[in-house]
């Protein structure tokens, strides 16, 4: 999968972060150290990580992701990454 996008909010700048949904690729997830869980009410999951975005952004620059947008949509961050080739962990 070459895109990922991760997130957090705001005011939780330092962590966590979400990292991936359900349909997140599991070793990329493994890597990052993610944990998958499901809140009350959702009928989807995500996984998301204690380390701030700064620290996520650099595991996935060590492997090949370059952030291709980033933005701030209400008290969200979004980031949005792109791996070039199809190598996989």
């Amino acid at each position: 999968m070459p895109y990922i996008l991760i997130s957090t909010q705001i005011r939780l700048e330092t962590g966590p972060t979400m990292v991936g949904d359900e349909y997140s690729d599991p070793s990329i997830m493994n890597y990052l150290g993610a944990r998958k869980s499901t809140m009350l009410g959702n009928n989807f999951s995500e996984y998301h990580v204690d380390e701030p975005p700064r620290l996520v952004l650099d595991k996935l620059e060590q492997i090949g992701f370059r952030v291709v947008s980033m933005t701030g949509v209400g008290q969200t961050l979004v980031w949005c990454l792109y791996k070039e080739t199809s190598d996989s962990l």
